[in-house]
């Protein structure tokens, strides 16, 4: 049996390489199993500056952030302040969307679970004050509903943010100071940062992009997102060592190395079990629990997160019947296939749980007739516009808006084929990956009623 000491060891070797071969300027990464941790880094944590990266080096954890903000709430609930089932309202009486009848009746599950319904992917900046996530959460009134709470999962950033405001508003207190009172200090991290005044005290990883495919990866010129999603993700950050100590919490059910009791007995248990399915697109979870990400496998569960940020992305995995954590925080490259390749090599050392395969496009497609998917589907960040040629041939036009046309500036065209009955995939892949897009539901004429990547895409209204 490969020992802890054996993955340190093998990981300090192959790091270096796999950074070459994946064009990852640096990456942290750490691993826990039956209470050890080992940890180690390699790479540059700016390209510009040449600063190398260390076991201690903080990095943005993205919409792991989530797992926080969720454990945050979980606490609230062990404490008989907040009732899952009851309407988010009950807390934040001022919370509005563009559908009345929706806001008065989503609960805190939904939105820990992301079967909330209202459209996510909303980044509005409201500054940098301790005021900007109740500011934020102001700027929803007008949001559409794309379903019934509770219908289906759709990946919901937005409802992360609300979550934040409630936990805010219940505890009284800025969402920040939330996450030191009552998680970093209490789990006795040392190296975590609620936001960049904070970071620049450690050796802090710089996000790096590339600005047309093929350019090359150059530091970011922002460091960090807007602090008004900081609930879902867009501030927190630090080092795989403190990542791995929240991760123990959960799976020790939820007591701290020292003891400290940080959720109440079963509760950490509550928030990794099975809660809502998801269509398999292959590139995410196939179900969610209370904030926890679940890949559901033959030989047991998977459970974690992702996060990406500007530049920089993160993983974590648990599988708790092997008492066996696993992080890698990256800052630029092709950060999924190395996740790939240092999980692959950890979870098949030390869990009897290996990492899902990854979709691909068949060899030989079958034609498909895709009247029932073409359209276009519209969300507030970009119009998905699927056309089938004279040829047979599917093609998939997405055309950025807002925040996101910002940051893509383009359309970008793909070609589809036939993966699934209710699904087609990419021919080539993006960032290492091909993503089906499944179909779901029916709009009344035949036609899909959702284009679902994770988050469900409806169908323009318009579009025929």
């Amino acid at each position: 049996m490969t020992t802890i000491t054996e993955v340190r060891e093998m990981l300090e070797a192959r790091l270096p390489g796999l950074l070459r071969d994946h064009r990852v300027p640096a990456a942290a990464w750490g691993v826990l199993h039956d209470g050890q941790i080992v940890d180690g880094a390699a790479g540059l944590l700016s390209t510009a500056t040449g600063v190398e990266a260390t076991p201690d080096s903080v990095f943005q954890i993205g919409s792991i952030t989530k797992l926080w903000t969720s454990t945050l709430v979980m606490q609230l609930v062990d404490e008989g302040k907040v009732e899952l089932d009851a309407p988010v309202r009950t807390y934040l009486p001022e919370f509005r969307l563009g559908d009345e009848a929706a806001a008065a009746a989503i609960t805190t599950r939904q939105l820990l679970n992301h079967t909330a319904g209202f459209e996510g992917d909303i980044f509005t900046d409201t500054g940098t004050g301790d005021d900007c996530v109740a500011r934020y959460v102001e700027t929803l009134h007008d949001l559409p509903q794309l379903f019934a709470p509770g219908e289906q999962f759709s990946y919901n950033n937005a409802g992360y943010c609300v979550l934040g405001r409630l936990v805010e508003v219940v505890r009284e207190l800025p969402y920040d100071e939330c996450l030191r009172r009552h998680l970093i200090g209490p789990l006795g991290l040392t190296h975590a940062a609620t936001g960049p005044y904070e970071a620049i005290l450690y050796r802090a990883a710089v996000g790096h992009i590339e600005q047309e495919p093929g350019a090359g990866y150059e530091p970011a010129p922002v460091w960090a997102m807007a602090r008004s999603n900081a609930p879902a993700g867009a501030m927190l950050a630090m080092r795989p060592r403190d990542l791995l100590a929240f991760a123990r919490m959960h799976l020790e059910d939820g007591l701290a190395a020292d003891g400290t009791r940080v959720l109440a007995p079963g509760t950490a248990a509550r928030m990794q079990r099975h809660e809502v399915g998801l269509p398999d697109i292959g590139v995410m979870g196939n179900s969610w629990g209370l904030g926890f990400e679940r890949f559901d496998t033959p030989a047991g569960a998977l459970v974690g997160h992702d996060g990406n940020t500007i530049g920089q992305a993160a993983f974590l995995r648990m599988v708790v019947e092997d008492g066996l954590a696993v992080t890698l925080l990256t800052n630029g490259g092709d950060a999924m296939a190395l996740y790939r390749e240092v999980f692959g090599l950890v979870l098949g050392a030390l869990g009897r749980v290996p990492l899902p395969g990854l979709p691909h496009p068949p060899e030989q497609p079958e034609r498909l007739d895709a009247r029932r998917f073409v359209g276009t589907y519209s969300s507030r960040v970009a119009d998905l516009t699927l056309s089938q040629d004279e040829n047979g041939r599917i093609w998939l036009e997405q055309t950025p808006k807002g925040e996101l046309a910002e940051l893509v500036g383009h359309p970008v065209r793909k070609e589809l084929v036939a993966y699934r009955e209710d699904a087609l995939i990419p021919v080539e892949p993006e960032q290492g990956m091909y993503i089906p897009h499944a179909f779901v539901g029916d709009d009344g004429t035949g036609r899909a009623r959702f284009l679902h990547v994770g988050r469900a895409v409806r169908r323009a209204e318009a579009s025929a």
